[in-house]
């Protein structure tokens, strides 16, 4: 399982991201996303430690902490939907309002 932190500041890095963590456990890995077209981070972050303890234990003492100037939203994360390609508008246009 792994652990969605939202609400990240744009300056975090990784390596902060995992200082943090270590607090409550091993970190196995990170993954801080960054936008394709400027490469910026997006502002949130995935988190994996190497138990389900030490995730719950991140998890409550992190969610609604203030860090680097920013209150972090920090939960399980939720898995991908399958056969979901993002996006999408529903076949809606301006000619079907007439």
């Amino acid at each position: 399982m792994s652990i969605y932190v939202g609400n990240l500041s744009f300056d975090a890095t990784q390596d902060q991201i995992i200082e943090i963590f270590a607090e409550y456990g091993t970190v196995s890995r990170v993954s801080l996303p960054t936008d394709r077209e400027t490469g910026r981070p997006r502002g949130f972050a995935f988190v994996e430690m190497e138990s389900e303890a030490q995730e719950n234990a991140a998890i409550d003492a992190l969610d609604g902490a203030e860090w680097m100037g920013r209150d972090l939203k920090v939960n399980k994360a939720r898995p991908r939907e399958s056969g979901s390609s993002g996006g999408g508008g529903g076949g809606w246009n301006r000619r079907d309002r007439r």
